[in-house]
């Protein structure tokens, strides 16, 4: 059974950093693209970043190009998506998934940014 597991968020002030993880297992995770997604309060999930299977590619949405870096360690089944500059606008609960995403979504990590 495929599992994500995201971890790493939590409470910044605006400007701030932090480093969310999401750890894969249940598929040979170094296998395919992967992605981190976002949906804030009354809005629909949204498309963040992705990265190719060998890390040799990345991709961002147009909101957090230039702030927010996806990496990825094949060897710890693990992506990462390191969060800089953050705004208030990018307060949501942030998933990993494949990408393009499947049906296998975890519990997500809240990340909370204050003005």
């Amino acid at each position: 059974q495929v599992q994500r597991v995201e971890s790493g968020g939590g409470l910044v002030q605006a400007g701030g950093s932090l480093r969310l993880s999401c750890a894969g297992s249940g598929r040979t995770f170094s296998s395919y693209d992967m992605g981190w997604y976002r949906q804030a309060p009354g809005k629909e999930r949204e498309f963040v970043a992705a990265i190719r299977w060998s890390g040799g590619s990345t991709y961002y949405a147009d909101s957090v190009k230039g702030r927010f870096t996806i990496s990825r360690d094949n060897a710890k089944n693990t992506v990462y998506l390191q969060l800089n500059s953050l705004k208030p606008e990018d307060t949501a609960i942030y998933y990993c998934n494949a990408f393009p995403e499947d049906a296998y979504w975890g519990q997500g990590t809240q990340v909370t940014v204050s003005s």
